[in-house]
């Protein structure tokens, strides 16, 4: 079944028994062949050997073909081939890298500070010492726009080790990888969801991530209109795995983040986050946006983090709320409500943390432009929870879900059924009503739950650049 989604979709493992022969050399790549006789069926045959053909060019002796990388030199070597390239990814103007590394001293937003991560002031502050560092989280979604180095620079994606998954729901058979397409996304939800964790450019301005020194890896399962197939996220939970077990990214600490989810339970789904669980990786997805309907999965199964959406009753209540309105510090939950989307727990689902997703800024782009837009939604909300995350396990190193979970749940800011008046873009306000079951344990106190897993308190006042802050982004779609 298809999973349509707005920012949400489900998934199912794939195994490495699951793979057919033609793939189990290893990662599948697109390859140029120029031939050094002419293109005959003989010739034809004694490729086909190595993989598929997709396209032939007989007047300049040529064809493409998709085969294993690690027989690329197998190919380059025989006798009739002149010459033998990956498929090269060409980029149609130059894209210009963030001018800063780091968003640790950016301004804050109303959601950061909502979480206590930042202080909104003059200045910001900082309200915690981690930063992510040393910490990868996996964002599973729809990849990054090829813009992606003037948003976040190139030092804080783990390129190298970014992917795509394509094919699934038994439509063109097998799952592909296909190592650079993740760069070149045209939907935009996965930039979003990325600038949460790390912090973007703002037209030269750093605006704050929750864990803007994370390393974070980009893993695209979900294709341009932002819906995917389950087996294809299950490859994505499954490749972050194994890097994890293979030693590939060394004693880092690793967390998930999926910003996405389906309607219905599945048993291979269920398997792939146990085994990411059992080997150290941390999971972090969205509640869904069902509303009354009820939480997707994987967010409901109870071994995921799963997150709820918040929002803040100061919001909209002047053209730059976004970033100068000041949260009420310590949170209090009368500033807080649930956002009416936000999926409610049914008998059977585990909900159990809430964070910011209703009206939260982030990199955007329509029409191939730079852009920031206001995005509501639970895919808004998880990222924040990845990214604390992050910095717990910066903290502590050795962490686990379980305990990450239970450190984050004991020290959430109780938000029980309620109801707030809450304004809304057009200057009218609106009341916001939900019950027990919208909530998890609460609102998200991200210094606190790190004080839960080190036994200390973390509470750090630094200093945070102001510059820039009435810059207005669009609205939201």
């Amino acid at each position: 079944m298809r999973r349509a989604l707005t920012g949400l979709a489900s998934l199912a493992a794939l195994t490495i028994a699951a793979i057919p022969a033609a793939q189990a050399a290893g990662p599948q790549i697109g390859v140029n062949i120029v031939l050094s006789t002419d293109l005959t069926p003989r010739v034809e045959r004694e490729l086909r050997a190595f993989g598929t053909i997709n396209e032939t060019y007989p007047e300049i002796d040529a064809l493409t073909m998709k085969i294993a990388a690690a027989d690329l030199a197998d190919v380059q070597a025989l006798p009739f081939v002149k010459a033998a390239n990956e498929d090269v990814q060409f980029v149609g103007k130059p894209v210009a890298p963030s001018p800063f590394t780091s968003t640790v001293d950016g301004i804050a937003t109303w959601n950061t500070d909502q979480i206590d991560v930042y202080d909104q002031g003059s200045p910001d502050v900082r309200e915690v010492p981690q930063t992510g560092e040393g910490v990868y989280v996996a964002v599973l979604d729809t990849g990054l726009h090829s813009s992606w180095p003037q948003y976040f620079g190139t030092e804080a994606v783990a390129a190298d080790l970014g992917v795509a998954f394509g094919g699934g729901g038994g439509e063109k058979g097998s799952i592909s990888s296909q190592p650079n397409k993740w760069s070149t996304d045209q939907n935009g939800h996965g930039t979003h969801v990325t600038s949460s964790i790390l912090g973007y450019n703002l037209g030269g301005v750093p605006v704050a991530g929750v864990a803007p020194e994370a390393t974070v890896i980009p893993v695209k399962v979900l294709n341009q209109n932002g819906s995917g197939w389950s087996s294809m996220v299950a490859a994505g939970i499954d490749y972050i795995t194994d890097l994890k077990v293979s030693g590939a990214l060394g004693d880092s600490p690793v967390v998930i983040n999926m910003s996405l989810g389906g309607p219905a339970p599945d048993a291979l789904t269920e398997a792939a986050v146990a085994r990411a669980v059992a080997n150290d990786v941390l999971i972090v997805a969205s509640a869904g946006n069902s509303g009354e309907a009820g939480m997707g999965y994987p967010g409901a199964y109870e071994d995921v983090i799963s997150v709820a959406a918040s929002g803040w009753t100061g919001q909209w209540t002047s053209g730059s709320w976004w970033n100068t309105g000041d949260v009420a510090d310590p949170t209090s939950a009368e500033d807080a409500y649930i956002a009416d989307f936000s999926s409610r727990a049914l008998a059977g689902q585990d909900l159990d943390i809430a964070a910011p997703g209703s009206w939260v800024v982030g990199p955007y782009q329509l029409n191939s432009q730079l852009s920031y837009y206001f995005l509501s939604g639970t895919s808004m909300a998880s990222p924040h929870v990845a990214g604390a995350v992050a910095l717990m396990l910066e903290a502590n190193p050795g962490l686990t879900q379980g305990e990450a979970e239970a450190a984050l749940e004991a020290t959430a800011v109780p938000l029980g059924a309620g109801s707030r008046q809450v304004p809304d873009p057009t200057g009218a306000t609106t009341t916001v009503t939900w019950g027990a079951d919208a909530t998890g344990a609460g609102l998200m106190d991200v210094p606190a739950a790190i004080g839960a897993v080190t036994g200390a308190d973390v509470a750090e006042e630094t200093a945070a650049t102001t510059t820039g802050r009435d810059s207005a982004p669009g609205r939201n779609r």
